[in-house]
């Protein structure tokens, strides 16, 4: 089934029985009552299975995934997803040890992220994982560690292109940046590189990411290929894995459209070819996180009082910024704009009105819908904020103001 928002995108993923909203086969208020309380976080194995399938459709043969999980570290959604995926990328060591309680092999684990310690450093070279390199600096420090513990870190170049993923919601290349080694400047590391202890991978060319321009991403892939390839010139050894980025979008505000994966795949289907022929020993990697997860997460709180202030009709609620920052507009948004919401046991409402859901703490940025058409609520309805499966639940200032922290359930 589709659930219709007005303004925003459909949501295909969610079904709804006697106009109660349907999360992992459970009534959203069958759900609540057995979690025990809200606010929440619940996560669809089955939504997630279905945004690997589609994207497994759509993508070339030989071209690997990996889920990055700063997306979302829950352990029981990373154990899900590693199974449905090739790989993992972690950007901390907290996250390196949920990936490694997976199983998956420790290859196909990779840590990116400017500013490892030192700590960080060492735990990554005893597990064997890849190390994307943000710096000349880190490549020296992780070069003394490995020799210090008698081991040959494997290493992956990240590099800071020329250009920019342009549209993307997180630009993170082109111009000054923290992440990467700008691309200008590879040649002389790889030559240093060379005489280091370490096990020389192949690169990680990252240009940013929430995009929902077909155009800009086909751009950009082809651009990381012909820099990949240009560098690929001054390896001190053969290019075994090229990390492509990933960048897809999902649509959070009203006017936006859901990606089209058909030409996504169909470019990423050439540029493969074109890595094959010239890297033959190259294993192309695209690396997502909200794209998989985003969609799969309902963040679900409580109507406690409703109150009209002069026109306006007010759902206070028991969540609001410190559990879900995003939704609030305070994470990124320039200017505010609606995450997809409803009623969850009122999808669609025999009396509709147009009502702001704002949550308990004593500041005015505590808003989770402005102004939204939703069906009419009274105290004990559930507001349900849509994807939200993806930098939710600890991108948030979770002690703020020390109010009960939100659980997060994997139905």
């Amino acid at each position: 089934m589709t659930i219709e928002f007005p303004q925003h995108a459909p949501s295909p993923y969610y079904d709804v029985d006697g106009d109660c909203l349907v999360v992992g086969g459970r009534r959203l208020t069958e759900l609540a009552a057995g979690i025990g309380h809200t606010p929440f976080y619940v996560y669809d194995r089955a939504v997630m299975d279905r945004r690997v399938q589609e994207l497994r459709a759509a993508m070339p043969a030989g071209l690997k995934l990996h889920y990055a999980i700063k997306a979302n570290p829950m352990p029981a959604v990373v154990e899900h997803l590693a199974r449905q995926v090739d790989g993992l990328d972690v950007a901390s060591a907290r996250e390196l040890a949920i990936a490694l309680a997976t199983g998956t092999p420790r290859h196909e684990i990779s840590f990116a992220g400017p500013g490892k310690t030192d700590v960080e450093l060492e735990a990554a070279a005893r597990a064997g994982i890849v190390v994307n390199l943000e710096s000349e600096g880190e490549m020296r420090r992780l070069s003394r560690i490995g020799t210090r513990l008698g081991l040959r870190p494997a290493v992956a170049v990240r590099v800071n292109p020329d250009f920019e993923l342009k549209s993307s919601g997180m630009k993170m290349s082109g111009g000054p940046k923290q992440f990467g080694i700008d691309a200008e400047l590879v040649p002389a590391v790889l030559a240093e590189l060379r005489a280091l202890p370490l096990e020389f991978l192949g690169f990680h060319i990252y240009s940013g990411s929430q995009n929902l321009r077909v155009e800009a991403l086909i751009e950009a892939q082809d651009k990381t290929v012909e820099l990949a390839l240009r560098l690929a010139a001054h390896a001190p050894g053969p290019v075994r894995m090229l990390n492509l980025g990933g960048g897809f979008g999902i649509p959070y505000f009203p006017g936006e459209q859901r990606l089209d994966l058909a030409p996504l795949g169909a470019n990423l289907a050439r540029a493969v070819a074109r890595i094959r022929a010239a890297l033959p020993e190259a294993q192309p990697v695209i690396e997502l996180g909200r794209f998989l997860v985003g969609e799969a997460g309902l963040y679900v709180c409580e109507v406690i009082d409703r109150k009209i202030s002069r026109g306006q009709v007010f759902l206070v609620c028991n969540g609001g910024l410190h559990h879900h920052l995003a939704a609030s507009g305070n994470f990124g948004q320039v200017i505010r704009k609606n995450y997809p919401a409803l009623i969850g046991n009122k999808v669609r409402g025999t009396e509709r009105e147009v009502a702001s859901a704002v949550g308990p703490l004593c500041t005015p940025l505590d808003l989770l819908a402005d102004r939204m058409d939703m069906a009419k609520a009274e105290p004990g309805d559930l507001v349900v904020i849509f994807q939200s499966g993806a930098y939710g639940f600890t991108a948030s200032p979770l002690g703020f103001l020390s109010h009960p922290a939100a659980v997060e359930h994997l139905v």
